[in-house]
């Protein structure tokens, strides 16, 4: 089975064409050639692009275009802006854009956040309408997310980064996942999937950063691998770690069977993003 990450951020360079909303997080550009070349040396065999939000806010289209160039290896989700009023129209059609197998909604503070806010409602039903997953970016207020879970049943929610705040830089926070048993209880709602995405930034260890391996089989063995997919969170992870850093403790743990990491690394994903 194809190895497949389940999150990483293309982005072009800085230019007038196509400038930046805001700095990288380190690297000058992860353009798609960049970012096969990435996978190529280590053996992943495709990505779900997330649109970087932090270079171009609500415009997927560098991604589109990389999708365009690489059908084989690229899927796209695209962040939403849940104060358009026409983001039903914005959902229905990305559902028609070839590639795009899913919407992402951030909650921070300057956006949506509220259990009863008429955005985030409409954008999550009609994420349900059109089959479309949501990747749900609330890390650390995992409790800003619940609210959403409970009412939307029927829409497939996919909690980014374990639903846990993760360092940017170094030092790793002591406490840095006291609030895994939030995840945890999510469990209970069979529209919640995972990202076990970013979580090599969460060791207190080098590298291939064992410490890590206790909290994320308690997510697995809660979830169920078919509700858990791993990946890199690259380019968000450069101050931490390489790409190679966030592939091979999965890759060459013991601590999974071959068929467990046939799961984890590619063949859940498959099935939440119809890939």
């Amino acid at each position: 089975m194809p190895v497949i990450d389940v999150q990483v951020h293309p982005f072009d360079r800085n230019h007038p064409g196509r400038p930046w909303a805001s700095p990288s997080h380190g690297l000058l550009s992860a353009t798609g050639e960049e970012m096969i070349a990435a996978m190529d040396s280590v053996g992943v065999d495709g990505a779900i692009m997330v649109s970087s939000f932090s270079a171009y806010e609500y415009d997927p289209s560098y991604a589109l275009e990389v999708y365009d160039k690489y059908p084989d290896k690229f899927r796209v989700v695209t962040p939403v802006d849940a104060t358009d009023p026409a983001i039903d129209d914005v959902v229905a059609r990305w559902k028609t854009t070839p590639g795009a197998r899913g919407i992402r909604i951030r909650m921070r503070e300057g956006l949506p956040m509220d259990a009863d806010h008429p955005g985030l409602h409409r954008a999550f039903a009609a994420a349900a309408r059109h089959e479309l997953p949501v990747n749900l970016l609330c890390w650390g207020i995992l409790d800003k997310g619940l609210p959403h879970v409970r009412r939307h049943p029927d829409t497939v929610i996919v909690i980014d980064h374990l639903g846990l705040l993760q360092p940017m830089r170094p030092p790793v926070p002591a406490d840095v996942w006291a609030d895994l048993p939030k995840l945890l209880d999510l469990a209970q709602y069979r529209n919640v999937r995972v990202k076990i995405s970013g979580a090599c930034t969460m060791s207190h260890q080098p590298f291939p950063y064992y410490d890590i391996w206790e909290p994320v089989l308690r997510v697995i063995d809660t979830f169920g691998l078919d509700r858990c997919m791993w990946g890199t969170d690259w380019t968000r992870t450069i101050g931490m770690l390489t790409y190679e850093q966030g592939v091979a403790p999965f890759r060459e743990t013991k601590r999974l069977s071959d068929s467990d990491k046939a799961a984890l690394m590619g063949g859940t994903l498959q099935k939440v993003y119809k890939w």
